[in-house]
């Protein structure tokens, strides 16, 4: 795109966001696992009782194998059955979880004190710029995501691509309703009335696993194990999405194009099963550090807002951009952002932003939006930096010698060559998606 030093920096942080995803998933959806004594981990103990090492361990293999039994089939058809389940399952659940005794209506908790705080909350004006840097993280951190553009690029037209794109996004809203729901009626709870007793999830600090349990404590055993084997099956074939793009942006992009270019369609498929057991055993060792579900989530996200998703723009909606740009943004999205810091992971930041201070946990927060800030800084940079660069080879301010990323214009080809390029299809370079399709022939 912009030359093989970004190109490769840019795969790299897609590679790392693809390898905390699948410790994400694996951390979340051990599905053999509802919660750990640390308040840290999965989803099912109500199933089988099996410790939290080795329900890590089957969930990675199960995920491995199946990845490379089907490919990108695997991914496709494991997708649809995630829908149907989550959608279906956790619906059932919820008529339980509203009529269980052990709750109160939320219509009556959702602003009044019970047994618990009420479960609508209220922003702040101190801290609305924080609120407004995770909408935007959360609303477009996403886009830089492979796995997304996984499911794009193999749609059958521009548009089945784009009215998946817009029935996904309304359908995302309707699969979010269940989990307010169970969320009101956890907060609406009597929690020592249950077997789960007190002090509260959110006292013990496993709210972010306050699904299973209000699954386990406040339903039927048989309802809890269909909510919770859904959720576990739901989040298990999100791995196999992070698993296969993170094969094919290293065999396709890093391999193929970089390492060796005349590898054969065997090789690469070969280089496809073995980048799914690699990055498998990597993303099972990320889960064994001392660090929770959202740590992995955010931090992938993060990189992708800040860094990836001002050259994603630039790349498709502005012509002006190169690699020099492109270098410079990288650069200064990648510092500014290590300099702000981060409390999840334990780095203080060397930046103060407008509005830094220490959050109720005692940690120095930016309250700032400065994710938002560095994302606009990182674009502004791409663009007027390719655009020196343009100016400067192109008048000739500097010898063609060196222009690294060959961003002088060339003269345009004649109608003849393009038609020649055209006709001769086999001129082009090999597309891998035979070997996504098939990583099981030899």
């Amino acid at each position: 795109m912009w030359g093989v030093a970004i190109d490769g920096a840019d795969l790299t942080l897609l590679c790392l966001r693809a390898l905390l995803w699948c410790g994400c998933r694996l951390r979340l959806g051990g599905p053999w696992q509802c919660w750990r004594r640390d308040g840290e981990g999965g989803t099912m103990s109500v199933i089988l009782d099996l410790s939290y090492i080795y329900s890590i361990i089957i969930s990675s293999v199960v995920a491995i194998i199946y990845t490379l039994l089907g490919g990108l089939y695997s991914v496709a058809y494991t997708d649809v059955i995630q829908l149907i389940l989550i959608f279906v399952s956790l619906w059932v659940c919820v008529p339980f979880l509203m009529t269980n005794p052990h709750s109160l209506d939320i219509s009556l908790t959702a602003y009044n004190q019970t047994f618990q705080a009420p479960w609508v909350g209220t922003v702040k004006l101190d801290e609305a710029g924080k609120w407004f840097d995770d909408f935007m993280l959360l609303a477009l951190g996403g886009l830089a995501y492979q796995a997304f553009y996984q499911r794009i690029l193999s749609a059958s037209s521009y548009t089945q691509a784009q009215v998946t794109c817009f029935a996904s996004s309304a359908f995302c809203l309707v699969l979010g309703i269940p989990s307010i729901l169970i969320g009101a009626v956890a907060a609406s709870t009597d929690w020592n009335s249950t077997l789960y007793g007190l002090p509260t999830p959110y006292e013990r600090e496993q709210a972010g696993s306050i699904l299973p349990i209000a699954l386990q404590f406040l339903t039927p055993p048989y309802i809890s194990v269909i909510g919770i084997g859904a959720v576990a099956a739901a989040v298990m074939s999100s791995m196999d999405s992070a698993l296969l793009s993170s094969a094919s942006m290293f065999s396709s992009n890093i391999y193929k194009n970089i390492i060796r270019k005349q590898a054969s369609d065997r090789e690469m498929q070969w280089v496809i099963r073995i980048s799914v057991v690699v990055v498998g055993l990597a993303g099972t060792a990320l889960t064994f550090l001392d660090s929770s579900v959202l740590v992995f989530w955010l931090v992938g996200v993060d990189m992708s807002y800040t860094i990836m998703f001002p050259q994603l723009v630039c790349v498709l909606f502005f012509k002006v951009s190169n690699g020099y740009g492109a270098t410079v943004g990288y650069l200064i999205g990648i510092i500014m952002r290590i300099l702000s810091g981060e409390p999840l992971i334990g780095l203080p930041p060397a930046i103060r932003f407008p509005g830094c201070r220490m959050d109720a946990e005692g940690k120095l927060t930016q309250f700032f939006p400065f994710r938002t800030l560095i994302m606009v800084i990182s674009l502004v940079s791409i663009l007027l930096f390719s655009w020196l660069a343009s100016i400067i080879f192109n008048k000739g301010l500097l010898s063609e010698r060196w222009d690294v990323y060959k961003i002088k214009r060339k003269q345009k080809p004649t109608a003849k060559a393009t038609q020649d390029k055209r006709t001769n299809p086999e001129s082009e370079e090999p597309s891998v998606s035979k070997q996504l399709l098939d990583t099981t022939s030899c």
